[in-house]
């Protein structure tokens, strides 16, 4: 039974640090394209990372690049998110997914497995 459990969200001020978890479960994240997507009250769901399968490149939207940092733990099996400099518009709900068919993406349709969101709300 593929799983992917997201974890690490909460509230932080402007300027300030979280790191999000993904654990998988039932599939391997070394061979699987891995993708952080995030989804604002009243705005449809973006992709804002990407880790590739295999080689583990990294891919992100420019709204968060310099600021966050996509990694993942084969031994875990787990991906990260690390988010820096946080601004209050990356108030959002974050999720992960996996994919095993494509070597990277930041599209909803390049992923097959999804996760429950976690939340992370920045103040000003």
């Amino acid at each position: 039974d593929v799983q992917l459990q997201a974890s690490g969200g909460g509230l932080v001020q402007a300027g300030g640090s979280l790191r999000l978890s993904c654990v998988a479960s039932g599939f391997t994240v070394d061979n699987h394209a891995i993708g952080w997507f995030r989804q604002a009250p009243g705005k449809g769901r973006e992709g804002i990372s990407s880790i590739s399968s295999h080689d583990g490149s990294t891919y992100y939207a420019d709204s968060v690049k310099g600021r966050f940092t996509i990694s993942k733990d084969n031994a875990k099996n787990t991906a990260y998110l690390q988010m820096n400099s946080l601004k209050p518009e990356d108030t959002a709900v974050y999720s992960c997914a996996a994919s095993p068919r494509v070597y990277y993406g930041l599209k909803n349709s390049d992923y097959d497995y999804w996760g429950q969101g976690t939340q992370v709300t920045v103040s000003s």
